[in-house]
């Protein structure tokens, strides 16, 4: 077990995804020169990786950072592959919204740009975003809250989930990785996430390039259980053919 002043240190990091030196010796209450000392060992453990004046959690790390810190990581990114998604939207149909931040972005622009569907959805801040626009018809699947993501997750969000079916699902992931596909930190929201793909005639992943190569605990689907992927330029070269032999349609995106 860590001492208080490195669990503080990994809470910290948890909450606001990326802290500098300055902001961990405040609140910790330690001199700088200890907190770089801490942040050395913890990146030793491979739980943080240093950053410039300041540390990350580490990806592999296993941990998720707090939903409100992952909403504004490559935002540019997130926005630009939510805008190539949103050209897919048809009016009048039926769509299911997972509770990724990269789909939050799409709702953002629905919510912008609002034309007549009806949205499925287990996550709170995409129902915060449509909740009263005329044109869409908007159900909340209920269960358990998952406050890490602010979503509804386990059986009941699963056995509400299995009275609808959706023309379109755009999805999210924790992870993406070509021999162990698509995976999640958590267990309820892997869960979740095969239902959903179970429960939608066409699938659609919206994930930045920096959850590729990834694997997380807990599995939801292999990658040929999807028909599209929108990502960003970054990807490396290799993941284009290979995506091209399991049948999955690549679109790669720039930020804006």
């Amino acid at each position: 077990m860590l001492e208080p002043r490195l669990e503080q240190i990994q809470k910290l990091l948890f909450s606001s995804g990326h802290v500098t030196v300055g902001d961990l010796a405040a609140n910790t209450q330690s001199s700088a020169a200890t907190v770089r000392r801490d942040l050395e060992r913890l990146e030793g453990l491979g739980l943080v990786t240093r950053t410039r004046g300041g540390a990350r959690l580490a990806q592999t790390s296993g941990a998720e950072i707090a939903f409100q810190a992952r909403e504004h990581q490559e935002v540019a990114y997130k926005r630009a592959i939510a805008a190539s998604a949103y050209k897919l939207l048809r009016p009048n149909s039926n769509i299911l919204l997972d509770a990724g931040t990269t789909v939050l972005q799409l709702a953002r622009l629905i919510r912008r740009k609002p034309m007549p569907l009806t949205v499925i959805t287990n996550s709170i801040p995409v129902t915060q975003e449509l909740l009263g626009i005329a044109q869409i018809k908007l159900f909340l699947l209920g269960g358990q809250l998952r406050s890490e993501n602010l979503s509804s997750v386990g059986v009941y969000a699963e056995d509400a989930l299995r009275r609808f079916w959706a023309e379109q699902l755009f999805l999210g992931s924790n992870a993406v990785h070509l021999e162990h596909g698509l995976s999640s930190h958590d267990p309820l929201e892997a869960s979740i996430n095969a239902v959903m793909l179970e429960r939608s005639e066409t699938r659609i992943l919206l994930s930045d390039s920096s959850k590729f190569g990834a694997r997380a605990m807990h599995c939801v689907a292999p990658l040929h259980s999807l028909h599209r992927i929108i990502t960003d330029q970054r990807l490396p070269d290799h993941w284009s053919s290979a995506l091209h032999s399991t049948g999955v349609q690549l679109e790669t995106v720039e930020a804006a």
